[in-house]
């Protein structure tokens, strides 16, 4: 599961350490890599105006390229996710140093320059633009959690369900 958030320079080749936690699940949602060392992984960079870059293991997208394919052929829940998960996906594989080489037109994308934003949200991780995450993240989750009361609590969005 990856969890917790990081923050980390990116060069100007686009090479980012990825948190080291995050490289163990990754060996791990990868037990038929190739190469021992680089375990593979998926980013998904999705539609145009999706702001950030959702990281999968190998395994976990695979499970979901499956989930995708079960659905009815020419269905419009397959067609949309076929484009905006299948065709807009990069594979890709951890470097012998640990780093992820993200390709130049997926830092344009999400505005990503010298800092990169990790957030672990359990079956995959994000990567943000810093600022963007911020942006985000306080007009969302924090305007709404504000609005729930000083004593609320998050947990009890699990009885909800």
């Amino acid at each position: 599961m990856f969890i917790g958030e990081y923050t980390f320079k990116v060069d100007s080749k686009g090479r980012v350490s990825i948190p080291a936690l995050f490289r163990r699940e990754l060996e791990e949602g990868d037990p038929a890599r190739p190469n021992a060392d680089r375990p593979r992984m998926v980013i998904v960079y999705g539609a145009d105006t999706q702001k950030m870059l959702q990281v999968y293991t190998q395994s976990a997208f695979e499970a979901l390229a499956a989930d995708i394919a079960a659905l009815p052929r020419g269905s419009k829940q397959r067609t949309i996710l076929q484009r905006l998960v299948l065709s807009k996906s990069h594979p890709t594989e951890v470097d012998p140093d640990g780093r992820l080489v993200l390709p130049a037109a997926l830092r344009t994308k999400i505005g990503l320059d010298k800092e990169a934003y990790f957030s672990g949200v359990g079956e995959t991780f994000e990567i943000w633009n810093p600022e963007t995450f911020l942006a985000a993240d306080e007009a969302n989750i924090d305007q709404w959690v504000a609005e729930q009361g000083e004593d609320f609590d998050p947990l009890s969005l699990l009885s909800e369900g």
